[in-house]
């Protein structure tokens, strides 16, 4: 749990710092006077005044944000003086530039710390293929057990290498989301190419269970091989032991521990015959599943742990190909984030897709305790998410303010005060909504309800 809150409150505090520091630098070299930075909202724990050529520092209660208070006619007096330093009198392009700041600090910060975990080494499974689904559409374009991802390529676009199992995941992510054909270059006993028809997915597919069960992907490779045989259950008394590799099944050839897994449920109560490897032999012993029922289905269970260790790869690169590789994660990260909202707008994916501060302190945690790069990569993607979001049109956001400015550039006349303030509050029920939408789901997944 320590850990857990300190990741959370060392990736808000990232964050909010870095975007609000966007605001502040960019103030500063257009000629605003700054009042206050502040990293927090609510009751004040730290103050560090301000001086002649610096604002005030404030730390506050709440975590979830921050501010940055610049000087502005529109909110108080300014005296003669010190007009031309203040926001709201400067040019358009200026005040443009102040409110992007924000969210392109985040942005640009996803950039260098997406580098830095390709920097540092990112250790992940490799892109193999598990046993797909019968009569999915991986097994009808033929795609094996063993099969190693090299590369893919979504509708008619050029070849992307594949180095992991995560690079592998996301392309088909995309794919999925922009519902076009997915090429892919597959190594193994017999390079190929094979072609995943994703455009013959319904519309509104999302990536979920029932969506991968289609394609036919729903696991990662691992070798058949037991492991924690139980006492006294159907794998010890079929003389079973640890380490016991599953060559076939009645005759049929098991390609991984997926399709053990497969065949184990299908044979409840039935005595099937096992051909093992132990120790460089061969053994032939009969197994009886035993029958257990779950979700109105009855399925086998042998008491015994399945599949091998995950085969795993480390990938780390140079300086420039990792500069590149984080532009092309923040890009990606930014386009799936802006689908996804577009998406759940139009009722085309589900509003449990967002998520809240309980969900991302558990992020945070786990990642933290994953290693180094893992919760580099987590922190860029929320970096990523918070400069999307910012940016979206609503009031009270950056973007909804970029918005004004738009009119204002197109107008030549900036908002009225009576629009402002109507637009104010709609932002700010918006807002309100989202929030609380994120927050109950993340209740639903503390309760185990999603």
């Amino acid at each position: 749990m320590l850990i857990k809150l300190l990741a959370f409150l060392v990736t808000i505090g990232t964050l909010v710092v870095i975007h609000e520091y966007g605001h502040y630098k960019v103030a500063r070299w257009c000629g605003v006077k700054v009042l206050r930075f502040s990293v927090g909202f609510g009751k004040v724990l730290w103050r560090r005044p301000a001086t002649a050529t610096s604002p005030e520092f404030t730390l506050c209660a709440l975590p979830l944000g921050g501010y940055v208070r610049m000087l502005d006619s529109r909110e108080g007096r300014v005296a003669p003086e010190e007009l031309s330093l203040a926001f709201d009198r400067k040019p358009l392009r200026q005040r443009v530039a102040i409110v992007s700041a924000g969210p392109l600090a985040n942005l640009l910060l996803a950039i260098f710390v997406y580098a830095a975990a390709q920097w540092a080494g990112v250790t992940e499974p490799r892109a193999l293929m598990s046993s797909p689904v019968v009569g999915s559409m991986a097994a009808d374009a033929g795609v094996q057990a063993g099969d190693l991802v090299r590369a893919v390529s979504i509708g008619d676009q050029a070849w992307e290498d594949i180095d992991t199992l995560v690079d592998w995941r996301w392309q088909l992510s995309e794919a999925v989301l922009a519902r076009q054909a997915l090429r892919l270059q597959l190594d193994g006993p017999h390079p190929r190419q094979v072609v995943l028809p994703l455009d013959r997915l319904p519309v509104g597919s999302e990536i979920d269970l029932p969506t991968m069960q289609r394609i036919g992907l729903t696991g990662v490779y691992r070798d058949p091989v037991l492991n924690d045989v139980k006492t006294a259950g159907p794998a010890a008394k079929a003389g079973l032991l640890r380490g016991d590799r599953v060559l076939s099944i009645d005759g049929a050839v098991v390609a991984d521990a997926q399709s053990l897994i497969d065949r184990v449920r299908g044979a409840a109560g039935r005595t099937t015959t096992w051909l093992v490897e132990r120790h460089g032999q061969r053994l032939e012993v009969s197994v009886t599943p035993r029958a257990v029922t779950e979700g109105g289905q009855t399925l086998g269970r042998i008491d015994a742990g399945v599949g091998g260790a995950v085969a795993m790869v480390t990938v780390q690169r140079g300086l420039i190909d990792g500069l590149e590789r984080g532009w092309t994660r923040m890009v990606d990260t930014a386009s799936l984030s802006l689908k996804t909202l577009g998406r759940m707008l139009i009722g085309q994916a589900s509003i449990k897709n967002l998520s809240g501060p309980l969900t991302i302190a558990d992020a945070a945690g786990e990642t933290a305790q994953r290693g180094l790069a893992d919760y580099l990569n987590f922190l860029a993607a929320v970096s990523v998410s918070l400069g999307v979001l910012n940016l979206l049109p609503l009031p009270m956001l950056d973007g909804g303010h970029l918005m004004y400015y738009l009119f204002e550039g197109v107008t030549g006349r900036p908002v009225s005060d009576v629009w402002l303030k109507w637009l104010q509050r709609g932002g700010a029920f918006v807002l309100l909504l989202m929030m609380s939408i994120a927050l109950s789901n993340d209740v639903a997944r503390q309760l185990g309800l999603q």
